[in-house]
């Protein structure tokens, strides 16, 4: 049964309305899965740049690529660029734009360690990012901001890199590692792999084709998956009766450093796991469901955003078209 027949009329009907021309695209490529080639395909994607949402954030980017502040680039929540790049990748935005070419080269300039390829929290133009402040999941979403945007920097590699040699898989259960980058956030690092670290470094990752996926790139996403999947997503791995982040039940879009158990469902969906430890997300994410076929958007930064997306509390195009995406593919795996 493909997805135009298990879905309300009414529903994919909203879900492609031209008036959000980025739920539209992915709907087409991930509910309908309109191949590459597809004409209607290409005229919604070639739609985004001229979006309402996507414009708006373009609007506010400085020549020099950056928005806000230089220096800011990730401490202005959520206005900086660091985060108008995640926006943008998630929105489907066009890499080729010469605006998103400049904005993901300024960001590598300012805050890639140029030691080790990892991405921090602080950082200038001449020296890059601070050794001292290269966080794991800051670091997991600019590979996937930047990669999804097409950016092809040869620094790239080393950004990958980081992820592989460094990004932490344990569970409380062994001694903690020692050194750099280990030592100065506690809330990162600490005695506990932080789950956000982990998921996205997992996501970073999955936006590498699997094709040109190295087998160190291969090993750490089946160890985050691995990670997940012994937390039953959400859960606490050492007792499985409690819930280990209860903000993850609560959906939101764009996710930025958060995450939440529909975010985590669909990558592992996308990496091709279909284990029964995911069945309990599954659930929660059906149970979700309103009585006219929606989502809401449970969570939000729109309050700390120059472009707000979507409302909070309203029916949401996003959660809905995730939703739906991540019941189908589990669907067509039982």
């Amino acid at each position: 049964m493909d997805a135009a027949t298990r879905i309300a009329p009414e529903t994919l009907e909203w879900l492609l309305d031209p008036s959000d021309p980025s739920v539209r695209y992915f709907t087409l490529r991930d509910l309908l899965q309109r191949r590459d080639d597809d004409a209607e395909l290409r005229a919604a994607r070639a739609g985004i740049m001229a979006g309402a949402t996507v414009s708006a954030i373009l609007a506010g980017q400085h020549e020099d690529g950056y928005w806000v502040a230089p220096n800011q680039f990730y401490t202005a929540k959520y206005r900086g660029t660091v985060w108008q790049l995640i926006t943008l990748a998630e929105l489907g935005a066009d890499g080729r734009d010469p605006r998103i070419q400049k904005a993901c080269a300024y960001l590598l300039d300012i805050s890639q360690d140029r030691q080790s390829g990892g991405f921090s929290a602080e950082g200038c133009l001449r020296n890059g990012g601070q050794h001292s402040s290269v966080i794991p999941c800051l670091s997991g979403n600019m590979v996937f901001a930047l990669l999804r945007l097409g950016c092809r920097d040869e620094r790239m590699q080393a950004g990958i890199d980081w992820i592989t040699n460094h990004q932490r898989f344990d569970d409380g259960d062994v001694d903690a590692p020692k050194g750099w980058p280990y030592d100065r956030y506690q809330m990162c690092w600490g005695r506990h792999t932080c789950h956000m670290g982990v998921v996205k470094a997992m996501k970073g990752l999955a936006e590498i084709p699997e094709t040109e996926r190295s087998e160190a790139v291969r090993t750490c996403l089946a160890n985050a998956a691995e990670f997940m999947l012994i937390h039953h997503i959400h859960k606490r791995s050492h007792d499985l009766d409690r819930t280990s982040k209860p903000g993850w039940k609560k959906f939101g879009f764009p996710r930025m450093y958060q995450t939440d158990a529909l975010e985590i469902l669909n990558l592992l969906l996308d990496l091709g796991h279909r284990d029964p430890r995911m069945a309990e997300a599954v659930a929660l994410v059906a149970s979700r469901q309103g009585a006219d076929g929606h989502w809401r958007l449970a969570d939000s930064f729109n309050r700390s955003m120059d472009v707000p997306i979507e409302k909070l509390g309203q029916p949401s195009k996003w959660i809905t078209l995730k939703a739906l995406t991540a019941l189908g593919r589990w669907q067509e795996a039982a």
